[in-house]
């Protein structure tokens, strides 16, 4: 029994053992699993921390081997650190109250001065139109333009630019209703239906007695649809001669495309001219300004598949109204539509600003061919034919043809009179009749007008019929360049009828005669001629040769 009882209290001793053993472990574990917090603090590497810190802190005789004397030094020199940035952040932050309180006092300051600012800006007025300076008027405009739709802004921007920089006969203007365009740009609120009963029940009876028909909500969609901005721009181009181009642009927002109508205004009288009342129409004065160009059909591909919705057949009905939608206007307000998929998209700035340029000296050269070419108008239909001092040499002195009447048609009597091989126009006469069609292009005078002649003597003769007429529509036709006169070419069709003048004097003069007839010669020579006839067909000398004086062929 007694070495039971001895075995039982070794056994016991030995689970008491054991379970310490068990303890002591799990108490080591914890002690190589514990994490410190300046595991999580970012402290400065060895070599930086030997460097800066100083001696008392980093001694180097005992953390050099000992990795926790090591730790703890860099821990020291953390904490000094961080009290060092503590005093300076408190210095900062009085720093900024001091500041702002400054500045309060300066906004209290200015705040006080606006008044008297408001008072003495009324009061420069006088000063500000004697000397050009309309600060007060570009400040409002300014402000103003913080509205405008934003292809619009950007043709603002850049004619402003443009003008400043380029151009100081360029001036900018904004037109419209502002409060409305400040309703456009404010987000719609959610509204709330807080009416009685009885309130809905009178407005639904009055909306059915009111019912709309199938027409006229597709007229009211249509208004919707081509729906413009209440504001729009105008830019003023002056020309030299003090005549004006205003152009004023507009924004249809539901189809994203912009228009522009025009007005020309000028110190004379207009009027005078009636076959040139088309020339400064706004739907013909900058019809192709670039090549075909027409302002027809608007250039967003997705206003087709909109207008069908609608029931908008086409958008040329639209034109009078709304403007012209030109791709170079789409461009200045920084709009871009490929036409090719390999076309890039560019940013609408850089995009505006590339033909600004350019679109500008257009417009100024197509004003002023315009006005050029109605002047000449007014002369030809009193039967004068002006031909400028710079240009005398180009003809005799003497040219016995004449204009006898000149008269405006359609391009689709043209094409009538084209394909029945008949011509009219201007009618020349010199004791016989010669009948030119003119088709003035509207890019003139870089495209040249084209002659088409029909003479009535002995018979009828065309250019199609007589290689001699045939020759004389070459000489304006082709041989145009020595026509141009002075640049940039304004003279050039009144430069071409003199010609064809003075080549219907050769044509008649040395044209043959039947000798046995006595009397005068119907037509007298009197141009000097090298050789009357060449050639199988008998070819007239046209050319005309200075200061020589003679007629020669080509």
């Amino acid at each position: 029994v007694f070495a039971k009882q001895r075995v039982d209290v070794l056994h016991l001793q030995l689970q008491n053992l054991l379970y310490e053993v068990l303890h002591l472990q799990k108490e080591i574990s914890k002690c190589l699993e514990f994490k410190s917090k300046h595991e999580d603090i970012d402290l400065v590497s060895e070599e930086e921390f030997y460097q800066e810190a100083p001696a008392e802190i980093s001694r180097p005789h005992l953390t050099a081997n000992d990795p926790h004397q090591l730790t703890l030094a860099r821990l020291d020199w953390e904490l000094e650190q961080r009290k060092r940035l503590a005093e300076k952040y408190k210095e900062s932050l009085a720093t900024k109250e001091k500041i702002q309180k400054s500045i309060e006092v300066k906004k209290e300051h200015l705040t006080s001065l606006q008044p008297g600012l408001n008072a003495i800006m009324q009061a420069s007025l006088p000063v500000q139109q004697y000397l050009s300076m309309p600060f007060e008027q570009i400040q409002k405009q300014t402000e103003v333009a913080r509205h405008l739709p934003p292809p619009l802004y950007v043709l603002f921007v850049q004619a402003n630019a443009y003008g400043q920089a380029c151009d100081k006969n360029l001036t900018v203007s904004i037109s419209g209703d502002v409060d409305e365009a400040k309703a456009l740009s404010k987000p719609p609120e959610d509204s709330q239906d807080d009416e009685s009963d009885s309130d809905a029940e009178e407005e639904q009876e009055k909306t059915k007695r009111r019912r709309p028909t199938t027409g006229g909500q597709l007229d009211e969609k249509r208004k919707e649809m081509l729906k413009r901005h209440p504001l729009s721009l105008c830019l003023d181009l002056k020309c030299k001669d003090g005549s004006i181009l205003h152009l004023y642009f507009y924004y249809l927002m539901n189809l994203n495309i912009m228009t522009v109508k025009t007005k020309v205004s000028t110190s004379t009288d207009l009027s005078t001219a009636i076959s040139a009342g088309d020339l400064l129409k706004s739907d013909t004065l900058l019809s192709c300004l670039y090549t075909g160009d027409h302002g027809r059909e608007t250039p967003n591909p997705a206003n087709r598949y909109q207008f069908d919705k609608v029931g908008i057949v086409s958008f040329v009905d639209y034109v009078d109204e709304l403007g012209y939608p030109y791709m170079w206007v789409q461009t200045l307000g920084g709009l871009h539509f490929p036409k090719d998929s390999s076309e890039v998209c560019v940013e609408i700035n850089s995009l505006s600003a590339s033909q600004m340029e350019s679109t500008m000296k257009l417009l100024r050269g197509r004003v002023q061919s315009r006005l050029a070419l109605h002047k000449q108008f007014a002369s030809l239909e009193h039967s004068i034919i002006p031909v400028s001092s710079e240009c005398q040499h180009l003809f005799p002195a003497k040219i016995m043809s004449s204009l006898a009447r000149w008269t405006a048609i359609t391009h689709e009597d043209y094409m009538v009179y084209t394909y029945r091989n008949t011509c009219a126009g201007s009618e020349i006469t010199c004791n016989k009749w010669m009948i030119c069609l003119i088709h003035v292009i509207p890019r003139y005078p870089a495209v040249s007008p084209l002659f088409s002649l029909c003479l009535s003597w002995k018979g009828e003769r065309s250019g199609r019929t007589d290689d001699n007429l045939r020759a004389m529509e070459s000489e304006v036709n082709v041989f145009k360049s020595e026509l141009q006169g002075p640049r940039p070419g304004h003279q050039l069709l009144t430069n071409q009828i003199s010609r064809l003048c003075v080549c219907l004097d050769v044509y008649l003069e040395t044209e043959g005669q039947d000798d046995g007839v006595e009397g005068p010669r119907e037509f007298p020579r009197e141009k000097m001629c090298l050789r009357t006839v060449r050639g199988p067909n008998r070819l007239k000398p046209f050319k005309y040769n200075h200061p020589q004086g003679f007629f020669s062929h080509r």
